[in-house]
C-alpha cells in the first residue's frame, strides 16, 4: 500500500502542475500587449481556397461574402475545389464568379488531400500570389478579413489563424456547445498564447499561409486533422503561428448529436494520429530550440494522455478508499463533489468569456445549462476512439444559408 500512496501523490502532482500551467497561460488572455510593428507596407495578393464536397446549399453565400470583402478586387481570386461532388456545387460557384477546380478521387476524399492536389498545381504554375487563405464551404466571411490578414503579413507573420465565430450558436444545445467551446478557445487558448509569445494553432478554417512557406513541400498532411497537423509541424520546426482577432469567419456547427459525435470522433482520431506521428518531432524541437513555445506545443498533444492519467488516479483513489473501509455510498459522494466542481468550471468560464466578448447570453441559456453534458460526451468520445478508432472521413451536412449582412 505504501507504493500505491507514492504513485497516487506523484500522479496528483502531475495533474496539478499541468492544469496550473494551463491556468497561468490562459490568464494572459486578459492582458493587452503592444501590437507588433509593421516591417513593410504592401497590399499583398491572395488566393482564397474553398474545398467543397456537395455544398450546393451554402456555397453561394460564402462566395458572395468573399466577393464583398473590403479589399482591392484585383488582389484576390476565389478558388473552389469541387471535391468528388455529385451535386451542382461547381456550377453555383462558377455562376457567382469563382474559379472552380473539379477533383474526383474515391480513395483520397479528405480536405487535406484536396488541398494537396490544388496547391501542387499552383506551385508548379509558380502562381503569382503572396499568400492563401482557406475557408470551409459553410463559412461566411467578415468584410475586413483580408485587411486584417494583410496587416499580419506586413508584420512578418507567415501562418495566421483568424477568429472563428459561429453563425448558428443558438440553433440547438449542440451548436451552442460548439459556440461556447470555440469562444473559450479563441480567448483563453489562441489569444493567450499569442499575447505571451507562444504559438496558437490553425483551427480548421479562416486561416492564412504565406505561399512561399509551402512551396518546397506542398501541403503535405496525412491525418484527419490537417489543420492541427500543419500547426504542429511548424511548431516542431521552431516556427511561431500568428493570431488575428479581427479577421472573423463565421462557421456553421452541427445541430444534432449524431453529427456532432461523428465530427468530434474524427477530431479525436486525428489528434491520436498527430500524437503518433509528431510527438517525437515536437520533443526533438524542445531539445533543439529550448523555448517555451516548443514545450507548449508538445503539451497540446498531452490532453488525451492527461485524461487517461486522471482516470488512473481515480482508480488508485478507489483502491485506497476501499482499503480504508469506505462504503460505495461514501465513495460516490466523495467523487460527486469533485465532478460537480469540474463541470461547473467550464460553465463559469464560458459565461465569463461571453461577457468579455460581448456575446448575448439570453439566447444561449439552454446551451450554457447543457455545456457540461456537451463536454462530458467529449470524454466518452475520446475513450471510444482510443479503443476503436474510425479513420474514415464522414461528411457533415450544412443547411444554414446565412448571408454576411445577417450576422
Amino acid at each position: 500500500m505504501k507504493y500505491i500512496y507514492i504513485l497516487q501523490q506523484a500522479i496528483a502532482w502531475i495533474i496539478i502542475i499541468y492544469w496550473l500551467y494551463q491556468l497561468i497561460i490562459s490568464a494572459c488572455a486578459l492582458i493587452r500587449f503592444k501590437e507588433k510593428p509593421l516591417i513593410k507596407d504592401k497590399k499583398h495578393k491572395f488566393m482564397l481556397i474553398v474545398p467543397a464536397h456537395n455544398e450546393s446549399t451554402v456555397i453561394g453565400a460564402l462566395v458572395e461574402s468573399l466577393k464583398e470583402l473590403d479589399y482591392p478586387k484585383e488582389l484576390y481570386d476565389i478558388y473552389v475545389i469541387a471535391d468528388n461532388c455529385t451535386d451542382n456545387t461547381a456550377q453555383i460557384a462558377k455562376d457567382l464568379g469563382a474559379i472552380v477546380y473539379e477533383r474526383y478521387d474515391e480513395k483520397k476524399k479528405t480536405k487535406g488531400f484536396a488541398m494537396q492536389w490544388f496547391l501542387n498545381q499552383k506551385i508548379k504554375e509558380n502562381a503569382d500570389y503572396d499568400a492563401f487563405c482557406v475557408f470551409d464551404a459553410d463559412n461566411i466571411v467578415d468584410k475586413n478579413f483580408l485587411n486584417a490578414m494583410n496587416k499580419k503579413l506586413c508584420q512578418g507573420e507567415v501562418v495566421v489563424q483568424g477568429y472563428r465565430d459561429i453563425k448558428n450558436p443558438s440553433d440547438s444545445w449542440i451548436s451552442a456547445g460548439y459556440a461556447l467551446f470555440y469562444w473559450t478557445m479563441n480567448r483563453f487558448y489562441h489569444l493567450a498564447r499569442y499575447n505571451l509569445g507562444l504559438s496558437p494553432l490553425i483551427n480548421g478554417t479562416g486561416f492564412m499561409v504565406d505561399f512561399n512557406l509551402i512551396k518546397p513541400t506542398g501541403w503535405d498532411t496525412i491525418t484527419l486533422t490537417e489543420d492541427i497537423e500543419f500547426s504542429l509541424k511548424n511548431i516542431a520546426n521552431g516556427r511561431k503561428l500568428g493570431w488575428a482577432t479581427d479577421a472573423i469567419v463565421y462557421d456553421e456547427q452541427p445541430t444534432e448529436f449524431k453529427q456532432s459525435w461523428s465530427q468530434r470522433s474524427r477530431w479525436t482520431v486525428g489528434h491520436l494520429q498527430c500524437m503518433k506521428y509528431y510527438t517525437k518531432d515536437l520533443a526533438e524541437g524542445v531539445v533543439e530550440y529550448r523555448t517555451l513555445m516548443n514545450f507548449d506545443g508538445l503539451l497540446y498533444l498531452m490532453g488525451i494522455p492527461m485524461m487517461l492519467v486522471t482516470f488512473l488516479l481515480l482508480a488508485i483513489n478507489t483502491i485506497i478508499f476501499f482499503a480504508h473501509g469506505m462504503t460505495l455510498g461514501m465513495l460516490f459522494f466523495n467523487y460527486a463533489k469533485y465532478l460537480v466542481a469540474t463541470f461547473l468550471v467550464p460553465v463559469v468560464t464560458a459565461i465569463f468569456v461571453m461577457i468579455i466578448e460581448k456575446k448575448p447570453i439570453r439566447p444561449m441559456l439552454k446551451g450554457i445549462f447543457m455545456f457540461p453534458i456537451f463536454m462530458g460526451t467529449w470524454i466518452v468520445i475520446n475513450l471510444k476512439c482510443i479503443i476503436r478508432p474510425n479513420t474514415q472521413w464522414e461528411k457533415i451536412e450544412h443547411k444554414r444559408n446565412v448571408k454576411i449582412d445577417e450576422m
